[in-house]
C-alpha cells in the first residue's frame, strides 16, 4: 500500500517549518524568521501508530515578494495536486491576511481534504482572531503551536482520519532497489536490460516515465523488486508537463527502497545535479551503488574508467563507500556485473556486529590514535553497540559528547568499515554522554 500525501500550505512565517519538524520528529526545514525562507518544497515521511504518509513542508505564498514568488507557487500547486490531505497553516497573531486568501483560492480549486490548523495558538492574539479564520470558508479548524506542540495530537489524529492502516506490499525478505537520476541517463532502459523484456516505456525523450513503476522478479533465488522512477529535474524546472510529478514521486520511491542506484551519463559526465539526487538517497539513509551508464560509446575503456573512478572520488566524497558499476544498457554490456553490486549494498546494510567485537574495534582505535586534548579535557570512549540497521546504527557513551570534532568521528567511521565490509550502505555513529538514553 503506498503512503498518502500530506501538504502544509500557507503564506511565510506562518511556523510551517515548525510544524513539518514536529510532526517528521526531526529538525529538516530550515527555520528562520525572514519570510519565505522555504524556498522548496522539503520531505519527510510521519509515522503514526499503524499509519504512515509522506509530508511536504512549501514556500510560503506571498503577494509581494515577485522574485520567488512565481516558482514557490509552482511548487506549492504542485504539492496541492498530488496531496491526500493539506494543512492550511494561519498565523494566530497576525490574523488573516491578503496572502491568507490567495492561499484559500488556490485551495477552493482542488477536491483535497484541507484542515486548517491555526498556529501559535499560545499567544494571548488567539482570543481575538480565532473566529475571524472561520472566513476562510473551511470545515474543519485546529488549534496548534508548532513551537509548544501543543495540538499536535489532534492534528494527527484528524490527519490520519481517512487514511488506511499502512500494510507491507512485499514481504521483509524482497528487496527493493530504485533506479535513480535526472532525465535521460538511462533509467528505463536499464530496467529493461536487467529484466530482459519490455515492461516499461523506453524514449530518447526525457521524461517519459512520469510515475514509479515497480516490477517483480527473481534473482538467484532472491526475491526482488526493481522500482524505475521519474527523472529528477533541477530546481524550478518541476512543472513541466511532461514531468509535473517526477520530482515527489522519485522522492517516494527513494523512501520505500533499500538500495538506490544513481545513474549518471557516461557521455555528459557528472554534474552537480547528480550530487543533489545522491543526496537524497543518503539523507534517506539508504545502501547505494553509483551507476556510469552509456559506456559503449567510451573509446580507450581502461583509462576512462580510471579517470571515471577518479572523478567520483572527488566528486562524492561524502559516500566513498558506494560501489561503481560501470555498465552499458543498450547493449547490456557488463550488465550481469549490477546486480551482485544491489545484493552486496543490500546485505551490508543489514549487517549485524557483535558488541564484543565492536568495542574491541573502537578500542583498538582510539589507543592507535587518541583524541586531543581540548580545554585540558580529553575524550573518553566507555562502551559501544549497535542499535540498529538500515543503516547500521552505532551508539558510542563517550564522557562528553562536545569533545567530538567531526575529524576523529570520521577517523572512528574508517576503523570500523576496515573492520567490517559495509561496502554499499552508510553507517550512523551516535555519540551519548555516560548514562544518556
Amino acid at each position: 500500500m503506498k503512503r498518502p500525501v500530506v501538504a502544509l500550505l500557507g503564506r511565510p512565517n506562518v511556523g510551517k517549518s515548525t510544524i513539518f519538524n514536529r510532526l517528521v520528529g526531526k529538525k529538516i526545514s530550515i527555520i528562520e524568521d525572514t519570510p519565505g525562507i522555504t524556498r522548496d518544497r522539503i520531505y519527510g515521511t510521519v509515522d503514526y501508530q499503524d499509519y504512515s504518509f509522506h509530508l511536504i513542508d512549501t514556500g510560503g505564498i506571498d503577494l509581494d515578494n515577485a522574485e520567488f514568488n512565481d516558482e514557490i507557487k509552482v511548487q506549492a500547486e504542485l504539492a496541492i495536486d498530488e496531496a491526500d490531505v493539506i494543512i492550511f497553516v494561519v498565523d494566530a497573531k497576525e490574523g488573516l491576511t491578503a496572502n491568507d486568501f490567495a492561499v484559500r483560492d488556490m485551495l477552493m480549486k482542488n477536491n483535497s481534504k484541507v484542515i486548517v490548523a491555526i498556529n501559535k495558538c499560545d499567544s494571548k492574539a488567539i482570543q481575538e482572531t480565532e473566529y475571524e479564520f472561520y472566513e476562510l470558508g473551511f470545515d474543519k479548524y485546529l488549534k496548534v503551536s508548532g513551537e509548544q506542540g501543543t495540538g499536535i495530537y489532534e492534528l494527527l489524529e484528524e490527519i490520519v482520519s481517512e487514511f488506511e492502516p499502512i500494510k507491507e506490499e512485499y514481504s521483509k525478505d524482497t528487496l527493493k532497489f530504485s533506479i535513480i537520476g535526472r532525465p535521460n541517463v538511462g533509467k528505463s532502459s536499464l530496467v529493461n536490460a536487467l529484466l530482459n523484456e519490455d515492461r516499461v516505456i523506453v524514449s530518447d525523450v526525457a521524461g517519459t516515465t512520469r510515475d514509479a513503476i515497480d516490477t517483480p522478479f527473481t534473482y538467484h533465488g532472491q526475491s526482488c523488486v526493481v522500482i524505475d522512477t521519474a527523472g529528477i529535474r533541477k530546481k524550478g524546472k518541476v512543472y513541466e508537463s511532461v514531468e509535473r510529478y517526477s520530482l515527489l514521486r522519485s522522492m517516494k520511491a527513494i523512501d520505500r527502497s533499500d538500495v538506490c542506484c544513481i545513474v549518471i551519463n557516461a557521455e555528459e559526465g557528472i554534474i552537480e545535479h547528480d550530487k543533489h539526487i545522491a543526496g537524497y538517497a543518503l539523507d534517506a539513509g539508504k545502501a547505494v551503488v553509483i551507476v556510469v551508464n552509456k559506456w559503449d560509446v567510451i573509446d580507450d575503456k581502461d583509462s576512462a574508467m580510471r579517470k571515471w573512478k577518479k572523478d567520483i572520488e572527488n566528486n562524492f566524497q561524502f559516500m566513498t563507500y558506494a560501489p561503481v558499476v560501470f555498465l552499458s544498457a543498450k547493449s547490456k554490456k557488463r550488465i550481469h556485473t549490477l546486480m551482485p553490486e544491489i545484493l552486496r549494498a543490500y546485505e551490508n546494510s543489514k549487517r549485524e556486529v557483535k558488541t564484543s567485537v565492536l568495542n574491541e574495534v573502537i578500542t583498538d582505535a582510539y589507543n592507535l590514535n587518541p583524541p586531543p586534548s581540548y580545554k585540558g579535557k580529553r575524550l573518553k570512549i566507555y562502551f559501544s553497540t549497535q542499535v540498529s540497521t538500515c543503516p547500521p546504527t552505532f551508539n558510542i557513551q563517550v564522557n562528553s559528547k562536545g569533545l567530538i570534532h567531526f575529524s576523529y568521528e570520521r577517523y572512528l567511521e574508517n576503523k570500523i568499515r576496515e573492520s567490517f565490509d559495509f561496502t554499499g550502505t552508510p553507517i550512523v555513529l551516535q555519540f551519548k554522554n555516560k548514562g544518556e538514553q
